[in-house]
């Protein structure tokens, strides 16, 4: 039965707002007329909202940004895993949610597993919402009869991959925020500071410090100059932005990151956490092998292993073992065709790949932490070091100039 959303008065003048089910919106307005309230609007639950028609994609955010997804997950996996059923784990879910558009999108999707359908189906029809993989594991819990094991397998997913995300960007905004602060205060010292002590000297006609001299030349370079040279940069970071939506130069872009030598094992290693780790999920939720790797290789922000991976699944059609395929991709660490080749043997494939998972995990946990623990004493030097080459620019004159006058 379909969900409707509706604004009414009541019989104080107030205004109530809430989600009712009606087989058509006409049945909703006399369902609101029988509980004495008179309807403002009444409108079919997805329509013109965040979880609407792709038209107001652009202009509206989604219902559940990567968090609230997680948590929303989670708490379903609790309702469902304590014998309640799908419907009313869902209403529950409807009747707390604390955002309108959370609960019109809840409430739809009751109304969809109420009509009869799946409880995956009703989950396509929000696909900003809820992702193809999201979707693929729902199904397959369905089918083998286990949801609420494969809804709390999903809901560690969800938390593990944001965990590793937010521990990644922690350890890179130090060095970020440093290297910004940097950039103001020589901009600073070099746009304003030192061509006001070039004017102090301008009248002493004395020659001045080699030091001072290049300073100058780099400060009257930046003013006339540093507006165009922000437009090219502007530009520049613009037209390779554009470039790199070409497949063919976003493939050879990520194969050259890859060779970077901190960087490239750090992006290999989350890939290779990111993969293994659908990859584990899909096939412990039941479902084929094929069908996983195609969903885990969408996964990989990477193109050049996306493309490795779509080999591998090509060599696995074709009867090959899930190992040897992964082993003939160098790009891949070694240690997931490792791990890859002891599930296969041992018959526990997801059990070997989600530890394969957590291992890369931890190593790119581990070496984040590094880089970033590296690169905040070099910053700080390094803006050290500049500053000091600037203040003795601005120093060496005066001292000259006070020996002069003794």
């Amino acid at each position: 039965m379909p969900a409707f959303s509706f604004e009414a008065l009541d019989d104080q003048g107030q205004t109530r707002k809430g989600v009712l089910e009606a087989d058509t919106a006409k049945a909703a307005r006399s369902q609101l007329r029988a509980q004495a309230l008179v309807p403002l609007a009444v409108q079919a639950v997805g329509e013109g909202s965040a979880s609407g028609p792709a038209r107001s994609s652009w202009f509206t955010r989604p219902v559940f940004n990567a968090t609230a997804l997680a948590i929303w997950t989670r708490q379903l996996a609790g309702l469902v895993s304590s014998g309640l059923p799908l419907e009313r784990a869902l209403t529950a879910l409807a009747d707390e949610a604390e955002h309108e558009a959370q609960r019109n999108l809840v409430a739809g999707l009751r109304a969809e597993v109420n009509a009869g359908s799946t409880f995956a189906r009703a989950l396509q029809q929000h696909p900003r919402e809820f992702s193809d993989i999201y979707c693929a594991v729902i199904s397959a819990g369905e089918h083998s009869g286990h949801l609420a094991q494969v809804l709390e397998r999903l809901a560690d997913d969800l938390e593990e991959r944001q965990a590793l995300q937010a521990k990644l960007l922690g350890a890179a905004l130090y060095p970020a925020i440093v290297t910004v602060v940097a950039i103001v205060i020589v901009l600073f010292l070099v746009t304003y500071v030192v061509p006001q002590v070039a004017g102090v000297f301008a009248g002493t006609k004395r020659q001045l410090p080699m030091l001072t001299v290049a300073m100058l030349a780099i400060s009257a370079f930046v003013r006339n100059h540093g507006l165009w040279m922000g437009a090219l940069l502007a530009l520049g970071l613009l037209g390779g932005r554009w470039a790199l939506r070409a497949q063919s130069v976003r493939t050879r872009f990520d194969a050259a990151v890859l060779r970077l030598p901190l960087l490239g094992r750090l992006a290999r290693g989350y890939n290779a956490a990111r993969f293994a780790g659908t990859l584990a999920m899909l096939a412990g939720a039941g479902v084929p092998i094929l069908k996983a790797l195609q969903a885990a290789a969408e996964t990989l922000n990477n193109r050049a292993l996306r493309a490795d991976a779509l080999d591998a699944l090509v060599m696995v059609r074709e009867g090959a073992p899930l190992a040897s395929a992964l082993a003939q991709k160098k790009r891949f660490p070694s240690l997931l065709p490792m791990f890859a080749r002891l599930g296969e043997q041992t018959g526990q494939l997801p059990l070997m790949l989600q530890r394969a998972a957590n291992q890369f995990s931890a190593e790119v946990q581990r070496r984040s932490m590094q880089l970033a623990t590296l690169l905040e004493p070099l910053l700080i030097v390094t803006m050290g070091l500049v500053v000091l080459l600037i203040v003795l620019a601005v120093l060496q004159p005066i001292i000259e100039l006070n020996q002069f006058m003794k």
